[in-house]
């Protein structure tokens, strides 16, 4: 009775190793292969727990996140000859992992030598299209962007998508930073001589039709004053005249008073005129009427 138990104990235990040794799990963030002896058989599996044949499949993980890869900086030649020093990263992650297996053997550390081979390829051929004006600052992304496509195309041989190729920063030797910083600091004068010649132009316009208005205004304001001007003349002639047609005696004795004050108003003066001269009429008696 000892034996059969201990036999079926053993029997169980057997069976829990054989069935440990049946299953293995696949994460989220994992790509699987399936082998049997040595040839891979399988290498499409969806998250959760899956089953092999013991001791003849074996089954090889793989880590499927995104990687971060910093490259050692770089030096490059632009199409004017001029070295650049770039410091770049890669961004990749595994997409097909039967192709990733085969091209590197599965070795993390061979992909990225791969990878980081060809980026630099890519990068030596985009900068000796370009100036250093271009690269540091015109187009930079569209150099990225660039970048990410050439080198994604023949990442695809080793079964890896590049989701980034990123530019970190771009240095100057010290022979060549003096010569740019001159070049940028003279198209920075040209642009600025260029604004202040707008400016300038566009300063003279209003100012011309500042005069233009101002000298319009004035005549038509003259106009118009000349205008008034001549009314109120008309319209105190027309007065005047009434008023004399009314009252010529009154008017011709208003205008003898000014001319008398106007000609004794002021000492020393002599006049000759006869007494009865026409001039003295009003001095006469005021019984007397005036002569017309």
């Amino acid at each position: 009775m000892a034996n059969t138990k201990g036999f079926v104990l053993g029997l169980g235990l057997v069976l829990l190793v054989l069935a440990s040794f049946s299953m293995f799990q696949v994460a989220e963030w994992e790509k699987a292969i399936m082998f049997r002896l040595g040839e891979i058989r399988q290498s499409e599996f969806e998250p959760g727990l899956k089953f092999k044949i013991p001791f003849i499949n074996n089954v090889r993980k793989f880590d499927a996140r995104i990687f971060t890869q910093d490259m050692d900086p770089e030096r490059f030649l632009t199409v004017e000859k001029k070295n650049v020093i770039v410091d770049s990263s890669i961004m990749w992650r595994i997409a097909d992992v039967r192709r990733y297996y085969t091209a590197v053997a599965g070795d993390e550390r061979n992909a990225r030598l791969r990878l980081e081979q060809v980026v630099k390829d890519g990068m030596r051929g985009e900068f000796s299209k370009r100036t250093i004006n271009e690269v540091v600052s015109g187009e930079r992304r569209m150099l990225m962007e660039q970048l990410t496509s050439d080198a994604n195309r023949q990442a695809q041989q080793i079964g890896i998508r590049i989701v980034d190729v990123r530019i970190k920063r771009i240095d100057l030797p010290s022979d060549v930073n003096e010569s740019v910083y001159r070049r940028m600091q003279a198209e920075r004068a040209r642009v600025a001589k260029e604004f202040r010649s707008v400016g300038f132009e566009e300063a003279e316009k209003i100012k011309a039709n500042a005069d233009r208005e101002r000298q319009i205004m004035l005549a038509e304001a003259y106009r118009e004053a000349e205008q008034i001007r001549g009314e109120g003349d008309a319209r105190a002639a027309e007065l005047y005249a009434e008023a004399y047609g009314s009252a010529e005696d009154f008017y011709a004795f208003t205008r003898s008073l000014k001319a008398y004050e106007a000609s004794f108003g002021q000492g020393g003066d002599i006049m000759l005129l006869q007494p009865d001269s026409e001039f003295f009429k009003y001095f006469k008696s005021a019984n007397e009427a005036p002569e017309r």
